[in-house]
């Protein structure tokens, strides 16, 4: 078994795949909230 020697793994796909995951969660909650705030103000 190869020894673990922190800090020398290649992250570049994992942070990319982070960076867009965070883009879409925060695109959706933005989404989200508008649709909110203009059902509170249409259908009441």
């Amino acid at each position: 078994m190869a020894e673990h020697k922190h800090g020398e793994m290649d992250i570049d796909v994992q942070e990319k795949t982070f960076d867009g995951f965070m883009r879409f969660t925060t695109r959706s909650v933005i989404v989200i909230l508008a649709i909110i705030v203009l059902m509170a103000i249409f259908i009441t």
